[in-house]
């Protein structure tokens, strides 16, 4: 019977070993990004008391991130995409090893130099992203066959959202219990093991020839943005995720609502992180075995909606219960939209320009999780914190009801129709 169960088309892409450990990588390393946003979070609040100070953690990370993306994009398209990530993952131990530091009392650091040691890893993680994560999308298209880009789209965003749990969690929960030291030491610990599980991928090389990319890098650049806005499916499915984020980030002010309007200390924050990604985990076992590829454009669309509801809901929320299922159906809604912003990208982008096209999608997307957590920072600073929250998420509704009105394109789109990748 587990054999049989095993042997199902969901489990096919898992059995391939360098996906396997690339699946082991990804989920370390976002554990320990994930436990270091939320003890972050709550240190720098902690030391500020004031929320902007968290809208300030979004704007130092995507000015780098997006500074760096499309460059980073077109060396990924000529390099060698796994030595790429081994060197960019360096830079968050690095990272990770300055705030162990920084928080030892007997240092004195914070009296000397304020908070500015936490803005510079936020910085170098911004840094980071911008490298890694079209590295890492690319990458997945040398390490499975294209009939598999699906599923791996869907087991890779089932690793990351159950990193997305124990992350968030462990971080509150070694914090809280253990104090800082301890909690920033384990978050060293799971980026060393990552790197060692790195060195054991086999590299399949580089897609393009360096020869084969003497148009230069600025051409280069812009012949990848050009792709992207010249496929409407690709730029509305980006478009659609960036606004419904950046407007629906009410997950950067939760530090804010665990201390001061549900008072559940840095435990409660690590459980309320969590709650999204635990909702999207669940969602994500559907949808290995029920991929959404019928009706995809349309799911992607009720999804997002749904999404914006929810915000509204937990802004009003005076219920920890409450709370924590409207962050665990927004988890639920992000999957379907993730898996199917992922899906679409792998299937409508060429081998040799997928390393560009996730650069651009890394600014539509990444950039407006850090954006957005500016947005919500000065809206509560303006605004009032549960004002801005119903502000993004009737922001949301907006623009999600704009889209389905001028995209049909995106509304009738159904992945099932779509096995053949779109040249360049």
């Amino acid at each position: 019977m587990v054999k049989k169960f095993l042997s199902n088309d969901a489990f096919i892409v898992v059995r391939n070993k360098n996906f396997s450990l690339f699946l082991s990588y990804r989920f370390l390393i976002s554990v320990a990004t994930l436990m270091q946003s939320v003890i972050v979070g709550w240190q720098l609040y902690n030391i500020t008391k004031d929320v902007l100070s968290l809208g300030l953690i979004g704007l130092t990370e995507v000015v780098p991130q997006v500074g760096i993306a499309l460059f980073a994009g077109h060396f990924v398209d000529i390099w060698d995409r796994k030595k790429i990530i081994f060197y960019t993952t360096l830079l968050l131990l690095i990272g990770s090893l300055i705030l162990i530091v920084y928080s030892i009392p007997s240092l004195n650091i914070q009296q000397a130099w304020g908070v500015t040691p936490i803005f510079v890893t936020i910085f170098i993680t911004g840094l980071v992203r911008g490298i890694i994560n079209p590295a890492n999308t690319a990458l997945i298209g040398q390490l499975v066959p294209r009939e598999a880009l699906t599923a791996a789209s869907t087991w890779s965003s089932t690793a990351w959202h159950i990193s997305a749990v124990t992350g968030p969690a462990i971080g509150g929960l070694v914090y809280g219990f253990f104090g800082i030291i301890p909690a920033y030491s384990l978050v060293f610990i799971f980026f060393f093991t990552g790197i060692v599980i790195l060195l054991f991928i086999k590299s399949p090389g580089r897609v393009v020839q360096l020869q084969g990319a003497a148009e230069g890098i600025f051409e280069r650049i812009k012949e990848g943005i050009f792709y992207v806005f010249h496929r409407k499916v690709l730029l509305n499915a980006f478009a659609l995720d960036m606004f419904a984020v950046f407007f629906g980030g009410a997950v950067a002010m939760l530090p804010v609502f665990a201390s001061d309007i549900l008072k559940v200390g840095p435990e409660g924050l690590g459980f309320l992180r969590a709650c999204p990604a635990i909702g999207a985990i669940l969602m994500s076992v559907i949808l290995t075995f029920r991929p959404p590829v019928s009706r995809s454009g349309a799911q992607m669309l009720y999804s997002v909606f749904g999404f914006g509801v929810c915000m509204i809901v937990f802004a009003f929320s005076k219920s920890f219960l409450l709370s924590v299922f409207c962050l665990f159906m927004s988890g639920v809604f992000d999957n379907v939209s993730v898996i199917i912003r992922a899906s679409i990208l792998q299937l409508f982008t060429a081998d040799q320009m997928k390393g560009r096209v996730a650069a651009v999608n890394s600014i539509f997307i990444g950039s407006s999780n850090e954006l957005g957590a500016f947005e919500s920072g000065v809206a509560a600073r303006f605004m009032g914190l549960i004002p801005s929250v119903v502000f993004g998420g009737l922001m949301t509704l907006i623009i999600v009801s704009l889209t389905a009105w001028n995209s049909p394109t995106l509304r009738k789109l159904a992945l099932k129709d779509h096995d053949i990748i779109v040249k360049a």
